[in-house]
């Protein structure tokens, strides 16, 4: 199949509001794929190339596309001839290496039409605005293989692959039609995690859940581990493999009482009083490719296999137990119960233990890989959204020369206020920021950046940062009605995608308040 059909159907599913609309175009493209084209094009689709990360910057790619001269204005370019020249690129590495991947990079350009280049570069530099679409791929999918919608997306949240989830469903032959019910957990392989949503009091969670398992909210980072043997894993939010930069982590979970586990957790360092550092500690040891002198401590919230037995289908109550038999010393603090008072204080107890607050766990549910339903809530007492950087100021006074007041967006899923999947603007701050950070977002934004006034420098909407806000106001001056009140930093999530981030949805949800 030629790139320029999947560009037509990414550009028809970004050009309508209509899901059934977005559907149609992507079951159509799917129907027309061969077997060898699938993954690729699904990868292509929500901008997470079969080959990962090639290690394309904004540099590299305008300097191909200039060299490349004036695109062709027909197309030739398959799907495969862009899968293989990505594979090429990604094994090209090295001393001496940078003059090859450039000349693989104009060969891609100089054969690519005008839209066909806007589409690969928003891809290999992470900047294609998917929005909800990797949801839509599963409607589409279910349609285009003639599969019920619920096997599908089961079959995606366990694999974590929506690239392989679709081989496996277009794939199918009339005499094996339950290959794609037949996927299930594999230890080794991640899953999606399970998320929660948000409540403004403990009470107001319990008011929901009933009888739940109340936790602490750890202001750390998520993990979940795997064990088969002496063969530990460990994997972030996003399913990237971590394993190397966290070996105090694996000597924990090689020294459980189980030969196979899934668990889910948290890790963050702690300081010499066992009180948790900054998040900003957690995030730079957790990201760092060599051990640095902070610990990170794992706590396990969850457990979905066992030995063999499957747990994800059981009740919280049943996963709590298992996991108290096997990981006792490294369970994360809360009580089990219905009463809103027991709630808030365990909620006082976490704070005062200098954590975020607390989750509200219904001790019934089971664990909904990849959803974000009311069987878990979460509740913080300050209001944080994660939220995406579209540009930023230069600083006056003793912040000149520095990159400081940051323009911030909330994602649009559906395009309500604007290009769907795209940003909608809600406000600036530059409180919060340390000399560090500013020395740090300087250098990176210019790395980002896409344009620029006198004033300020635009980027690509790739980089989710923690805000913290006392609420948010009504506002003609955004175009979603709505401007941050008192919003300060508190951390870049680097662990987190900008399709992850908060939506505007969500902040005129708070006007109602």
């Amino acid at each position: 199949m030629l790139l320029a059909e999947l560009v037509a159907a990414s550009d028809a599913v970004a050009g309508t509001r209509s899901r059934l609309a977005k559907v149609d175009a992507l079951a159509g493209l799917l129907t027309g794929l061969a077997p060898d084209e699938i993954v690729p094009a699904v990868g292509m689709l929500v901008a997470k190339p079969r080959q990962g990360r090639v290690g394309v910057g904004w540099r590299g790619w305008a300097a191909a596309s200039e060299a490349a001269g004036e695109p062709p204005e027909q197309p030739s370019l398959t799907i495969g001839e862009v899968d293989d020249l990505l594979d090429r690129l990604l094994a090209t590495s090295g001393q001496g290496s940078a003059g090859a991947r450039q000349a693989i990079l104009r060969e891609l350009t100089e054969r690519a039409t005008a839209a066909e280049r806007d589409f690969l570069g928003r891809v290999l530099l992470g900047e294609l605005r998917t929005g909800a679409l990797e949801g839509v791929l599963v409607d589409a999918l279910a349609r285009a293989s003639d599969q019920p919608g619920p096997v599908v997306r089961r079959a995606a949240m366990l694999s974590g692959d929506l690239g392989e989830t679709a081989r496996i469903a277009l794939a199918v032959e009339p005499d094996e039609p339950g290959a794609l019910a037949a996927v299930g957990l594999v230890v080794g392989r991640p899953v999606l995690p399970m998320l929660a949503a948000t409540a403004a009091s403990p009470a107001e969670a319990i008011g929901t859940t009933g009888e739940a398992s109340i936790e602490y909210k750890l202001d750390g980072a998520r993990i979940q581990v795997h064990r088969a043997g002496d063969d530990v894993r460990v994997f972030t939010r996003n399913l990237a493999d971590i394993t190397h930069r966290l070996p105090e982590v694996v000597e924990v979970v090689r020294g459980l009482p189980v030969d196979r586990v899934i668990l889910d957790g948290e890790t963050l360092a702690l300081d010499e009083d066992d009180a948790p550092r900054p998040f900003q500690d957690t995030m730079s040891r957790f990201g760092a490719e060599t051990a640095r002198e902070a610990l990170l401590h794992p706590w396990f919230f969850d457990v979905l296999h066992v030995d063999g037995r499957d747990l994800i289908d059981e009740p919280l109550a049943a996963r709590l137990a298992e996991l108290e038999r096997i990981a006792p010393g490294h369970r994360i603090p809360g009580e089990v119960s219905a009463d809103p008072e027991a709630a808030e204080r365990v909620s006082r107890d976490a704070l005062a233990a200098g954590h975020e607050g607390v989750v509200v766990k219904a001790i019934d549910s089971v664990y909904a890989a990849g959803r974000r339903g009311s069987s878990w809530i979460k509740v913080k007492p300050v209001l944080t959204y994660d939220l995406v950087v579209l540009a930023a100021e230069w600083g006056y006074g003793r912040r000149t020369g520095w990159l400081s007041n940051l323009h911030l967006g909330a994602r649009d899923p559906d395009g309500e206020f604007g290009e769907p999947g795209g940003f909608v603007m809600v406000g600036k701050t530059f409180k919060g920021l340390t000399d560090r950070l500013l020395t740090w977002q300087t250098e990176r934004f210019q790395e980002l950046e896409t344009s620029r006034t006198a004033n300020t420098v635009h980027i690509a909407p790739v980089l989710v940062v923690e805000i913290a806000i006392d609420g948010v106001q009504r506002s003609t001056r955004y175009p979603g009605g709505v401007a941050l009140r008192f919003a300060r930093v508190k951390a870049y999530r680097d662990d987190k995608r900008p399709d992850e981030a908060d939506t505007i949805q969500a902040l005129r949800g708070l006007l109602r308040g």
